[in-house]
């Protein structure tokens, strides 16, 4: 599964979100899985509960929260070869993307960053030291398209856009950081198409229905990336049929 021949032992950061929970729930079928680590912020169902899986409330706007994980993980001896983040915000109910420089926001601009960039480091700094140094290893973490500053036509978004572009970039520096001490970790961010998920809602009433993807479908996808990912991958942008994106 997911082109690992070893146990996976993973984390999945925004377990409860989309896709997240569609990636916890295919991970919890899989033999090859051994554990899981799920991260929430805001309680979960009951029946999100399984027997392979341990919950851990984590708000990747506290560091010490994610620092708390890393914890668990050094005092459980869990090495995790697997960690997917499927973090993210787009809009709240205070605010959503901007079309112009005149709705831009100091404090908006921060929040969205801090989410959509800020985490990413942050979860890189906690919980790559925690991976074991042999043996196929991954870090993948969700970002746009609308972040490739190369492939901006349209402008607007202007937080979203920045702050999945600052994501990539510590995806980047992240991964050749880690090349001498982890030679085969794989450290990625991946587009997983336009999902149909409370992120995505407000903005697909007239979008090609053909073009939307369920979260089943997205995590499909992404799981077919992550198979084919080798060390040599490390520090790309990936789009969901895996054709690399260029920042």
């Amino acid at each position: 599964m997911l082109g690992f021949t070893d146990p996976i032992h993973a984390i999945v950061i925004g377990g409860n979100g989309g896709v997240g929970r569609e990636f916890v729930r295919q991970l919890q079928d899989s033999e090859q899985v051994h554990s899981i680590v799920a991260t929430h912020r805001k309680p979960i169902p009951e029946s999100f509960h399984h027997s392979k899986v341990t919950w851990a409330q984590v708000d990747v706007r506290e560091e010490t929260t994610i620092e708390a994980l890393a914890t668990h993980l050094k005092d459980t001896g869990v090495k995790p070869n697997l960690i997917i983040n499927c973090i993210g915000i787009l809009h709240t109910s205070e605010f959503g993307p901007e079309k112009t420089w005149r709705h831009l926001n100091a404090q908006t601009m921060h929040d969205v960053f801090a989410i959509n960039a800020f985490a990413v480091a942050l979860l890189g700094k906690h919980l790559i030291p925690q991976m074991p140094r042999q043996g196929r290893t991954v870090f993948a973490s969700l970002s746009a398209r609308v972040g490739s500053i190369a492939d901006n036509r349209l402008g607007g978004w202007y937080s979203y856009r920045a702050s999945k572009t600052a994501h990539n970039m510590f995806v980047k520096t992240l991964s050749l950081e880690s090349l001498r001490k982890y030679p085969e970790l794989a450290i990625v961010s991946l587009h997983p198409g336009t999902v149909d998920t409370t992120l995505s809602e407000p903005f697909t009433a007239r979008y090609d229905p053909n073009k939307l993807f369920t979260a089943a479908r997205s995590v499909n996808e992404l799981s077919s990336v992550i198979s084919n990912l080798t060390n040599k991958d490390t520090g790309g942008f990936f789009a969901w049929d895996g054709q690399a994106i260029p920042y």
